[in-house]
């Protein structure tokens, strides 16, 4: 078996500059570490128990099958930080029949972000 010690998911926004403006800026996630020179170096944010990397440039958008999930404790105040902030929310936060509490934003490439509540009396909290 694999044993992993670290994981991050790895980014190659279309325009770096702006991505980093989006994820570090406007989300205010914390930078881990940054590596390289230049425009398409690279900058590493930490999320809660991973990573995201920002690094490099691509020709096209990521593939719409990616999306990123967000867990966070109260994403009613997320939500009203991300709109003083500037960033576009595609759908404000709503209890889904799964019992979660979602809302959904979208990096400059079109990257899915779901911000995610787990409720404390939801089974994510629990186990048997």
């Amino acid at each position: 078996m694999v044993h992993v010690l670290s994981s991050r998911t790895l980014l190659r926004p279309t325009d770096p500059e702006r991505s980093r403006a989006f994820y570090g800026q406007r989300l205010g996630l914390p930078v881990y570490r940054e590596f390289g020179t230049g425009p398409e170096r690279g900058t590493v944010y930490f999320l809660g128990g991973g990573f995201l990397e920002v690094a490099g440039r691509s020709d096209a958008a990521p593939s719409p099958a990616l999306k990123l999930w967000l867990q966070v404790a109260d994403v009613a105040a997320a939500h009203d930080e991300l709109v003083a902030a500037g960033v576009e929310v595609l759908r404000p936060p709503r209890k889904e029949p799964w019992g979660l509490i979602e809302m959904w934003i979208t990096d400059p490439d079109g990257t899915e972000i779901v911000v995610v509540e787990v409720p404390a009396d939801h089974p994510l909290r629990h186990r048997p």
